[in-house]
């Protein structure tokens, strides 16, 4: 399995790297990809992040899940990129695992994505995720795509990230292992 978590100036460091730490944990390829035509990245809160590889160099045919980390204006700005858009239709057409905390359920709700299905995301971006049937839940599976509300649901994102590319076994796992 192996997945790719997009970052983009100003996303929410936390939601990115709780993700990729508990995948890690769970022995999932993970790797960060620069929107920027370099590797560093700056987070909504000015931390800088080195990522493993940048979204022009990738090979998304290579990836299983692909993960939207929120954040203002990183959602902005992920939302901007049209190759982007084409990836995540192309990979939400082939069935493929899909998810987006925070803000960034908004970028799969413009692109119809969210059409149908249940899913969460940060309130003030409720009138955003267009087309879903939105819940209050912290997160949110329905089908191929898993949402999440935020930040103080991203340690239930990711577990439920790895359950599927997994199982709930594992998943359960790093939970014990991060006395959560």
């Amino acid at each position: 399995m192996k997945c790719a978590i997009f970052c983009a100036n100003g996303f929410e460091e936390c939601e990115a790297l709780l993700v990729v730490d508990l995948l890690r944990r769970a022995n999932i390829e993970i790797e960060i990809i620069s929107m920027n035509d370099e590797l560093e990245v700056l987070s909504s809160h000015n931390v800088k992040v080195i990522a493993d590889e940048c979204f022009m160099d990738a090979n998304f045919r290579e990836y299983d899940a692909l993960i939207l980390p929120g954040g203002l204006p990183g959602t902005t700005n992920l939302q901007a990129n049209e190759r982007l858009a084409s990836i995540l239709l192309k990979h939400a057409e082939q069935g493929k695992l899909l998810c987006a905390i925070c803000a960034a359920p908004s970028i799969l709700g413009h692109l119809g994505i969210l059409d149908g299905k249940h899913a969460t995301c940060f309130p003030t971006f409720k009138d955003k995720c267009n087309g879903a049937l939105l819940s209050e839940d912290k997160v949110v599976q329905d089908g191929n795509i898993i949402t999440g509300k935020g930040l103080g649901a991203a340690i239930e994102f990711a577990c439920k990230i790895i359950e599927n590319l997994k199982d709930k076994v594992t998943a359960d796992t790093v939970l014990k292992q991060i006395q959560y």
